[in-house]
């Protein structure tokens, strides 16, 4: 019976469902985490009768046809690039994007890679790292002897040393922009890979129309909402159980007719 293998493409896509929310949930405290939302589109219809032909010569055209979809498939895993809400940290080397952009990281291979989680510290070389070690391009340096970095929301960093009274430029910070953020590639540890889909990343000075400012003492938070994601866990877990009833009917159904064969 097609029903069975049309409840069972409904399983399918659920569990792909469940699959999004829980990777949302358990980065529910991860900084500057997208969370995700799985796209489905309904798959091809087998046709039993088609509409707008008549069925003698001469004769007005059917009205209706008569097409029997075949399930549901999935399209996208789509990240949702929304702003989370910025949380204070007093760390100075905690830097947030108050709008759009991306802080550009060079990744181990040497290749741009892109994040919004700014909680960036130095190396043993005193050079401006995320988390992972990766080095913040544009490089900026640490010098010896600083006590106080200053960041403001233009993206300028300035550092005040023990023998000076005014403070050191050290450099300026750049920001990315995408026309299409959900193409951007995530590799896991908040870095994103530019991809054809993203486009070209276009270059900006915070504060600049279109990009965001960079707030210091703050990070991005997740933008997983604990709510919705329950209320959505709780509608997948329901499609998932009346697809399973839809198979079990239909498993019913088809052993009624063979005990009335035989």
């Amino acid at each position: 019976m097609r029903a069975l293998a049309i409840a069972a493409t409904g399983m399918s896509a659920q569990q792909l469902n469940v699959e999004v929310i829980a990777d949302n949930i358990a980065n529910i405290n991860t900084t500057s985490f997208k969370r995700a939302r799985a796209e489905f589109t309904d798959l091809f219809y087998q046709i039993d009768r088609m509409q707008g032909v008549p069925n003698r010569n001469g004769e007005s055209e059917v009205p209706e046809g008569a097409k029997l979809g075949l399930g549901v498939k999935s399209v996208a895993v789509r990240k949702l690039h929304i702003q989370g809400t910025l949380a204070q940290t007093g760390n100075p080397y905690d830097l947030a994007i108050n709008g759009r952009g991306w802080f550009q990281i060079v990744g181990p291979n040497g290749e741009t890679l892109y994040t919004r989680a700014g909680s960036f510290n130095t190396n043993a070389d005193r050079q401006l790292v995320t988390a992972d070690g990766y080095t913040v391009d544009p490089a900026i340096i640490v010098p010896q002897g600083t006590v106080e970095v200053t960041v403001n929301e233009s993206g300028q960093i300035y550092a005040k040393l023990d023998n000076q009274v005014n403070p050191q430029l050290l450099g300026q910070l750049s920001l990315a922009n995408f026309a299409n953020e959900a193409g951007l590639e995530p590799l896991g540890s908040n870095l994103y890979r530019q991809t054809l889909a993203s486009g070209v990343a276009v270059v900006g000075v915070p504060g600049d129309p279109g990009y965001g400012k960079i707030h210091q003492h703050y990070l991005e938070s997740s933008n997983v909402d604990p709510v919705k994601e329950i209320t959505e866990l709780i509608s997948a877990q329901r499609s998932y159980e009346m697809n399973a009833k839809v198979i079990q009917a239909a498993d019913e159904m088809a052993s009624t007719v063979s005990k009335g064969i035989r």
